[in-house]
């Protein structure tokens, strides 16, 4: 249940503390353990009042990586691709190095994990809404756009991951100039070879 600010406060209380109960389970282990018994204990209600406002747990996931994208959303709406793309990945490392171990765990999940098919239609998101209004993008033919979107989301999306997997000893800023680097040679060069 997406919060208003107009809800009573036990409601608020309640589904913050479903959210904080959610993310230290994402924490703790894979999604196909997460019981809503587990998380309903977690978050001291009982099962009815989780199902009060969620229908499943895939529901309360989905709700929060719309949060996470509509986040990120907000702070780069003004931006036009690719002139943006550099800014663009400033704030997806920042971001995202803010938000915390579950986000990283969703974010990071490999192949097979529950997580991917969430985190693809947040990334699809993310990606109609910024490159889908770049005249350089609506050129492209279908292919081609698939084939930069692709590019764009691999590569950023490995970057993070492996700096998660390095246990963020890169200092930030080495991270988003080598994702810079790679990301913003191989679009212009894209973009520049299919004019």
């Amino acid at each position: 249940m997406e919060l208003t600010g107009y809800e009573d406060l036990r409601v608020q209380k309640t589904i913050n503390g479903i959210y904080t109960a959610f993310e230290a389970l994402i924490c703790e282990k894979a999604y196909e353990k997460i019981t809503v018994k587990a998380l309903a204990e977690r978050a001291q209600i009982n099962k009815k009042t989780f199902y009060r406002y969620y229908p499943t747990l895939d529901d309360l996931l989905a709700e929060m990586q719309a949060r996470y994208a509509k986040d990120y959303l907000d702070q780069i709406k003004t931006f036009q691709y690719p002139r943006d793309l550099a800014k663009s990945l400033r704030v997806f490392f920042t971001y995202s190095a803010a938000q915390g171990e579950a986000y990283d765990r969703i974010t990071t999940s490999g192949r097979g994990s529950s997580y991917v098919g969430i985190r693809q239609q947040m990334i699809d998101q993310v990606m109609g809404t910024t490159w889908g209004a770049s005249p350089e993008f609506k050129v492209l033919s279908d292919w081609q756009r698939a084939v930069l979107l692709t590019f764009i989301q691999q590569t950023g999306l490995t970057v993070y991951q492996q700096w998660i997997a390095g246990g963020k000893t890169v200092p930030l800023d080495e991270v988003i100039a080598a994702a810079t680097a790679l990301m913003q040679g191989g679009v212009n060069q894209y973009l520049q070879l299919n004019r």
